[in-house]
């Protein structure tokens, strides 16, 4: 059997005011009116059914993701009693998984992406799948071809070509440098990491026992548990907690001896801060990319502007800022700074604590 797991537990800080830790990024409707939670599993439509498609996120998040995908069955939506990183929620999964088929192939998606067209995509996958199956020690990943020196994501360095569109993997590179991701895209031997994954369950179940054995030894009984039918909220309550917080990219794929990638042959975009819209989005005229019912805009160029129901958003004489207005807080800042949004939300903490968070 072919399973999905959804990785949707994180709060993206970026997008704030409008993402919170009551509601996180993946379920706001920034575009054409649907979730960024909502996409990701049309995009799985005819490579899986709902019964197979598995969603880990935050326990805190659980029963709104219910809320908006009513076809995915409410056991398989999984909550985490808290972030641990992807290590921890892959090999939940695996686990939960492991009772179901111990010799399942697994494939790992994001939920903060927009992936288009939706049947490139679907075709990468489908390959992946078959070459997991072909070759069931490897652990294999998708790559992104870089189309200009991102230095906010990691990259993969390819080796030997082993089919159209697959490759064996020489190592992975952490967030570089401008003047060393310039190098690598004019290389043309590197790739975007996509952090999403497929393997079949004893390949990442065994990498995950040999690399990250105290991660593997505490969420063992999962298994036993989901092969009963068994509610497994107790046990995550109480394991949790002492799991190390570490990436599964730090964990497993720097270390495994047989990784391959599957080229991911379509647009690939990180909806993880507000000047990505500009890349999914309609622009007007001016240049500015607009999620919001009511607007006037007049001479203002390149601006991210936002907002909430039937609140009217007037912006003149305004370029090349963020504009986001939310029923409780309002941002205004430069795009240039939007790296430093992180940082503000901790400022506003300190001042008010969690009331705006």
């Amino acid at each position: 059997m072919r399973y999905a797991v959804i990785m949707a537990g994180g709060a993206g800080k970026r997008l704030w005011p409008h993402s919170r830790q009551c509601k996180p990024k993946q379920l706001l409707r920034l575009v054409g009116g649907k979730s960024l939670m909502e996409i990701a599993v049309d995009r799985l439509e005819g490579l899986f059914e709902p019964e197979q498609i598995f969603i880990v996120t935050n326990a805190e998040y659980a029963d709104q993701i219910a809320e908006v995908l009513p076809t995915v069955p409410r056991k398989n939506i999984i909550g985490e009693p808290e972030g641990r990183d992807t290590l921890n929620a892959i090999a939940l999964a695996a686990e939960m998984l492991a009772g179901k088929d111990e010799n399942a192939t697994m494939a790992v998606f994001t939920a903060d992406h927009i992936i288009r067209p939706k049947e490139s995509f679907c075709r990468s996958v489908q390959l992946a799948m078959d070459t997991a199956e072909n070759h069931p020690d490897a652990l294999l990943t998708f790559g992104v071809r870089p189309t200009w020196p991102h230095t906010g994501l990691g990259y993969i360095e390819c080796g030997d070509q082993v089919s159209d569109d697959v490759f064996t993997v020489m190592s992975f590179r952490e967030k570089p440098d401008h003047g060393t991701a310039r190098q690598y895209v004019e290389s043309g031997g590197y790739y975007w990491n996509s952090g999403m994954f497929v393997w079949t369950l004893p390949a990442i179940r065994g990498a995950i026992q040999e690399f990250a054995p105290d991660s593997a030894r505490k969420l063992a009984p999962i298994r036993e548990a989901s092969a009963k039918g068994k509610d497994v909220t107790g046990l995550l309550a109480k394991m949790y907690p002492t799991l190390e917080k570490i990436s599964i990219d730090f964990a497993v794929m720097e270390k495994a001896r047989k990784v391959m990638m599957v080229a991911l042959n379509c647009e690939w975009i990180d909806l993880g801060s507000w000047p990505s819209l500009e890349d999914v989005l309609d622009l007007d005229q001016q240049g500015n990319a607009i999620v919001a019912e009511n607007h006037v805009i007049m001479d203002s160029f390149r601006n991210v502007i936002v907002g909430s129901g039937d609140h009217l958003l007037a912006v003149l004489g305004i370029d090349d800022c963020i504009i986001v207005h939310s029923p409780d807080a309002t941002l205004v800042c430069k795009k240039t700074d939007n790296q430093r949004l992180k940082e503000l939300v901790a400022a506003v903490e300190n001042t008010y604590g969690k009331k705006y968070l």
